[in-house]
């Protein structure tokens, strides 16, 4: 198994952070970014082979891999998204397909995280289980997080912004455990999803394997300090985490 981060997005919520660097390399800690982090987090967990899909500024990151690799002792493979500035990350994951039967841990790159989050999904292997997501069950939920609806007997049944945030069994934090049984079937729903329209979500891939026939289970990660890095006040938040 390898790990996986999304790192292409331009971030245009976070400007001027994000003139020249991805969401992932903006700093919040003395020398820590969010791919700080997510490295870390892998090599704790024992995962030592990483790729990051790139886009948007990518060259930031391809000047920093012999340090990341020499400070996290992983090996980094960089996956190129032509299409970062203008598409969704529905496509971004699709360009990691042929890394998918390796099995990964993905995570978005930008969300702060701890490993505990890594851990409860390589916990939760096992069985016929095929995708796992990270699952917020703590947090009161609002419009704007990425909500789920899980069920014992079929899975996950919905997975969306546009929800009621009283019906949810939780909020996917952007964390996902993907074995290789689910890798063609992932690909495909990838490809048909940024086909109906570049702008979705893999969120909406999730949803497009859900409804057909395709069981995805979640694991929760309990009261965990965690956030999604969308603007600055969100920054914020990530900096009084990792330096509180």
């Amino acid at each position: 198994m390898i790990g996986l981060v999304l790192a292409a997005g331009a971030g245009r919520r976070l400007r001027p952070y994000t003139d020249t660097l991805p969401k992932a390399l903006v700093p919040i800690g003395p020398g820590t970014t969010v791919l700080d982090l997510t490295l870390a987090n892998y090599a704790e967990v024992g995962i030592t082979d990483v790729a990051v899909v790139v886009g948007y500024a990518a060259a930031a990151v391809e000047s920093r891999v012999r340090e990341f690799e020499q400070r996290y002792g992983v090996r980094l493979e960089l996956v190129h998204n032509d299409k970062a500035e203008t598409w969704n990350n529905a496509y971004s994951l699709w360009c990691a397909r042929d890394l998918l039967a390796n099995g990964v841990l993905l995570a978005n790159g930008d969300t702060v995280h701890p490993a505990s989050v890594q851990r409860a999904l390589l916990d939760a292997r096992g069985g016929d289980r095929r995708m796992v997501l990270a699952l917020d069950t703590e947090k009161d939920l609002a419009d704007e997080e990425m909500k789920v609806t899980w069920s014992a007997g079929s899975g996950v049944e919905r997975i969306t912004k546009l929800m009621d945030p009283g019906a949810a069994t939780g909020e996917y934090i952007g964390v996902t455990l993907i074995e290789p049984a689910a890798a063609a079937d992932l690909a495909d729903a990838l490809r048909a999803t940024w086909e109906r329209d570049p702008h979705l979500y893999y969120e909406d891939g999730y949803q497009f394997l859900v409804d057909k026939g395709f069981r995805i289970d979640v694991t929760p990660i309990g009261t965990v300090d965690w956030v999604e890095i969308d603007n600055r006040a969100d920054l914020l938040r990530a900096r009084e985490i990792v330096c509180p």
